[in-house]
C-alpha cells in the first residue's frame, strides 16, 4: 500500500510498504530520487494513452485530453517492494489530498503532480471554464478505493477555503483556483464601463467562481494568478499575472494533437498482444 506525504513543502514523498505491487501515476519526469530496502525495486513506464484499463477507454480519454488542452504527460511508477521515492516539479509547492470513497477532485491538469491507482482519472466539461486559464474542461479524480491520494502543485503556499460546514459564500478568482472537492462553482461577472474600456479605475476583478450555501465545496487557492488570456476590456490587456504552463491551443492545434494520438494508437495496438495495457470525510478537507 502507498502512503503520500509532503517533504519540505516542495517535494512529494511516497512510501511503499512492500506488501504486493503498488502503482503510482505521476507527471512525466517528476521523479527526483528514491531509496529501496535492498536492490532497486521500482520502475518507470511512459503512459501512452492514459491510466484507463483498456485501449478503447484509454483512446477516448486521450482524445478528450488532447482536444480540450487538458493533456497531461503521465508516467507509471510500479513498485515491487518496500521503498521511498520522491517527486517534484520546478520548485512548486506540493499539497497531498486523501479522498474519501466516492469523492471527486476537480483540478487543472497543469497542477496535477501524482495520484494513486485507486483514483479514476477523467475529463469533465465546464461551461464556465472558458474564462479560466485554458477553457473548456477540467481534469477529475474520483476515489474508487480506500487508498485514493492526489498530490497537486501550487505557486506558493496555498490557501484552503471551505463552506461545507457553515454554508458560507466563497468567492475565488478563477485564475488563482487550483482544485476543489464538492459542488462545481457558479460563475459571477461584475462588468462596468471601466472594465470594458480598460480604465485605470477598473478593479481587475471582473469575474469570479462562486460557491454559495447551495454549492458546498472545499477549494484550494494559490497566491499567484495565471494569465488567462481573456480580454474583457478594449485596451488589449489580459487578466492574471502568470502565463499558464500549458498554453491555450487553437482548434487546429487540437485537431493535429488528436491526429497524433490516433497514430500512436495504431502503433500501440500492434504490440498489445491482447493485454490491457462528495462527503467531508477526507483527511485534507
Amino acid at each position: 500500500m502507498l502512503r503520500l506525504e509532503v517533504a519540505s513543502e516542495l517535494t512529494l514523498k511516497v512510501h511503499s510498504d512492500g506488501c504486493g505491487t503498488d502503482v503510482l501515476y505521476t507527471k512525466a519526469g517528476a521523479f527526483i530520487g528514491g531509496e529501496c530496502m535492498g536492490n532497486k525495486n521500482f520502475k518507470f513506464d511512459k503512459v501512452l494513452l492514459g491510466p484507463q484499463g483498456n485501449p478503447i477507454q484509454a483512446l477516448a480519454g486521450q482524445i478528450s485530453r488532447r482536444f480540450t488542452g487538458e493533456n497531461l504527460p503521465l508516467m507509471k511508477v510500479t513498485m515491487h517492494g518496500e521503498s521511498i521515492t520522491y517527486y517534484a516539479n520546478e520548485e512548486q509547492h506540493v499539497t497531498v489530498i486523501r479522498l474519501a470513497q466516492g469523492e471527486t477532485l476537480s483540478v487543472e491538469s497543469e497542477n496535477l503532480l501524482a495520484f494513486t491507482s485507486d483514483c479514476k482519472y477523467s475529463i469533465r466539461f465546464l461551461a464556465q471554464g472558458v474564462i479560466s486559464q485554458k477553457g473548456w474542461a477540467t481534469s477529475t479524480l474520483t476515489a474508487m478505493g480506500a487508498n485514493a491520494y492526489v498530490a497537486v502543485l501550487t505557486e506558493g503556499n496555498p490557501l484552503k477555503l471551505s463552506n461545507k460546514q457553515n454554508g458560507a459564500t466563497l468567492e475565488v478568482d478563477p485564475d488563482a483556483a487550483v482544485c476543489w472537492v464538492g459542488a462545481d462553482p457558479g460563475f459571477k461577472m461584475d462588468l462596468s464601463w471601466k472594465n470594458l474600456l480598460g480604465s485605470r479605475g477598473a478593479s481587475g476583478e471582473s469575474y469570479m467562481f462562486e460557491w454559495d450555501g447551495q454549492r458546498r465545496a472545499s477549494v484550494l487557492v494559490q497566491p499567484k494568478e495565471r494569465t488567462s488570456g481573456i480580454n474583457l476590456g478594449m485596451d488589449g490587456g489580459s487578466t492574471g499575472s502568470r502565463v499558464s504552463r500549458q498554453q491555450n491551443q487553437t482548434v487546429r492545434q487540437a485537431g493535429q494533437s488528436v491526429t497524433g494520438t490516433l497514430g500512436q494508437l495504431g502503433s500501440l495496438l500492434g504490440g498489445l498482444g491482447g493485454n490491457n495495457g462528495g462527503g467531508n470525510n477526507s483527511s485534507f478537507w
